[in-house]
């Protein structure tokens, strides 16, 4: 189980890193956006990473917190730019 958490916490983290160069690279705005959507992914798979790991539900509030956070931002973000074509 330890080596399996290892792993996939380092993808995690490749994953994050990508993540965050396509944020400050992204020629548009809505790349950014979905890079930052990407991120609050990737921590949230981190949190539920830790979760398993230690086997409690201490961070499920954070989880849904940063989920919402997340389709709130996305979806607001798309509708600023489908109203602005």
């Amino acid at each position: 189980m330890t080596v399996a958490v290892y792993v996939a916490g380092g993808i995690l983290t490749v994953a994050v890193l990508l993540a965050l160069y396509r944020a400050v690279r992204g020629p548009s705005i809505l790349d950014r956006v979905l890079a930052l959507d990407v991120v609050l992914a990737v921590v949230g798979a981190g949190l539920v990473l830790n979760m398993v790991a230690g086997r409690h539900l201490d961070n499920l509030v954070l989880l849904v917190t940063i989920s919402l956070i997340g389709f709130i931002g996305s979806v607001t973000v798309a509708r600023f730019v489908t109203d602005r074509k």
